[in-house]
């Protein structure tokens, strides 16, 4: 639906559920009742298979097969079989994506990784307004490095004249977590490798939202999380990407026994593993990677174009129900209008934005805040309705024009916004 069509009334809304090519996915979610969920963007919501996943991990495997496990039922393997069936996800190859440790710990190995393979380079490229984790983990591997490299911030229309021939590495997410606009990956990673810089891409906010092609595009590294779209629960494990060329010289500094050509030999001194194992570190959370697998299965079925014409459909929706519904309250989209231009999310901007949240989810609806004035609403296709959009925005004009905002507890800041 572009901006010159009529938004749509509810009996065609509730067409386009009937027809949607998706709509047999829902039921493979809980979703819980008198509910509107969207915040899938920051925690997905539970696949009816997690549970007997975490069942049989627990009951089964770790209470009767106790460490025999770590062979019996896979254990060991997890972290290349589960980065293999992701790889399927992200336009890699198998062998080049490994499932292990959480996303800030990965991107501090794939830029280090990097910046060794670029040793006469003292650059690293990143976006300033990115989510703070990345600048955070990379200004510390910046300080534990010394006076030998920098960050050069820029936004998104400053990136391509920032990558100049002194940069090493150009460190960017695919999809900007607050407003939502998606970076050319192709094109920033061409002009990266033109400048001889490598490519790191954070795919947090991409998988299982919308096409990634990471070799197509020629990217070097790439990590990323899986309990965003890909539903794997609260602080699943995340992923790890290396480009088949890079393997067997880009050695990461978190040098573990995993990553050992021999684990078991037990020697002193370290020798890395062949391929994508030596990006392993230590032992992984084999309770949570194993539950993991029910939500990143369930996105292996879906067709990703599909996937992600629904998105864009869901947020075109949204924006133009805001549109005419909404006009007069002072809500300012913060994210791009163009669908293309567009992750699986919508932003809206105002300066009671966090009061505003709360009273939306006090009413069913969840979506979250992030500072200092965006509300985030999260389009997961798999399993919200054309018709949750439509009843999700008739509640936020409820909260906008009664002023139910304004009562005094909503304005009492939370641990987790």
């Amino acid at each position: 639906m572009t901006q010159s069509q009529q938004t749509p009334r509810l009996d065609e809304i509730r067409d386009l559920d009937r027809d949607d090519p998706l709509a047999a996915f829902r039921a493979k979610f809980v979703i819980p009742d008198n509910t509107i969920y969207l915040d899938g963007n920051s925690l997905g919501a539970m696949p009816q298979a997690a549970a007997e996943i975490g069942r049989r991990t627990i009951e089964r495997e770790w209470s009767q097969g106790l460490v025999t496990s770590w062979n019996a039922a896979g254990w060991y393997e997890l972290p290349r079989r589960l980065g293999g069936k992701i790889a399927g996800l992200i336009g890699a190859a198998p062998g080049e994506v490994v499932m292990t440790d959480t996303t800030g710990i990965d991107l501090f190995k794939a830029v280090a990784s990097a910046l060794a393979l670029r040793p006469d380079r003292r650059f690293i490229v990143m976006e300033g307004s990115n989510f703070p984790t990345n600048n955070y983990v990379v200004q510390g591997l910046v300080q534990l490095l010394g006076d030998n490299h920098q960050i050069r911030f820029a936004e998104a229309a400053e990136i391509n004249d920032a990558i100049q021939d002194d940069v090493a590495v150009v460190c960017l997410t695919h999809v900007h977590y607050k407003y939502g606009h998606v970076h050319d990956m192709r094109e920033i990673t061409s002009r990266a490798h033109a400048a001889g810089a490598l490519s790191v891409w954070d795919l947090c906010h991409s998988v299982g939202a919308l096409p990634v092609d990471l070799n197509g595009s020629g990217a070097d590294f790439a990590v990323g999380c899986t309990y965003k779209f890909l539903n794997g629960g609260p602080g699943a494990p995340a992923f790890l990407f290396t480009a088949r060329r890079h393997h067997n010289q880009a050695i990461q500094p978190l040098t573990g026994w995993w990553s050992h050509a021999e684990p078991f030999a037990f020697k002193r001194d370290y020798r890395p593993a062949a391929g994508i194992a030596r990006m392993l570190s230590g032992t992984q959370p084999i309770l949570s990677m194993a539950v993991a697998e029910a939500g990143i299965d369930v996105a292996l079925q879906a067709p990703i174009e599909t996937v992600r014409d629904k998105s864009m459909r869901l947020g075109d929706l949204f924006l133009a129900l805001i549109g005419e519904t909404c006009i007069e309250f002072d809500l300012e989209v913060a994210c791009p209008r163009d669908a293309r231009s567009r992750g699986s999310q919508v932003a809206l901007a105002h300066p009671h934005a966090y009061s505003i949240m709360q009273a939306l989810i006090d009413r069913g609806v969840i979506g979250d805040f992030r500072a200092p004035d965006v509300m985030r609403f999260g389009l997961t296709p798999l399993y919200l309705r054309y018709e949750d959009v439509w009843q999700a925005v008739q509640v936020l004009r409820e909260v906008m024009e009664t002023e139910a905002w304004r009562r005094p507890d909503y304005a009492e800041r939370l641990a987790v916004t």
